[in-house]
């Protein structure tokens, strides 16, 4: 088995959205290589348990790292390419977008706007 890349585990952030299949984080690195991040089209007629997802997983961002730049690690680029260019953003440049180094930020400003539970004490799902 080829070595598998470094990959930051973030203890403690939530795994995924309680009852459903969205997850927030992965269990271990791709051994095929990084996935990378890009931005996703959000449309209005998405799905309200997508919404959620988003909202959850702004939420779990929210109270893991506030508005301080964070590592990608082990963070689904999936949910991350969600909101990926929009309420996270790269915090460093050049920013490789292939990198569980990748340095990341929330932009708190955009995100109270777009999703404003998310920064509630406690989110219920």
């Amino acid at each position: 088995m080829p070595k598998l890349p470094e990959m930051t585990k973030h203890r403690g952030f939530p795994s995924g959205l309680p009852g459903t299949g969205l997850q927030f984080t992965i269990r271990r690195a791709n051994p095929k290589g990084v996935a990378k991040l890009f931005s996703k089209r959000r449309t209005a007629d998405r799905p309200a348990i997508e919404k959620l997802a988003d909202t959850a997983f702004l939420h779990a961002i929210w109270h893991h790292f506030g508005t301080e730049p964070f590592e990608r690690g082990n963070l689904d680029a999936g949910r991350l390419s969600w909101v990926f260019g929009q309420e996270i953003v790269p915090a460093e440049n050049p920013f490789d977008p292939a990198s569980y180094q990748a340095m990341l930020k929330l932009d708190e400003p955009l995100a109270r706007s777009t999703h404003p539970r998310a920064f509630e004490d406690v989110l219920t799902v």
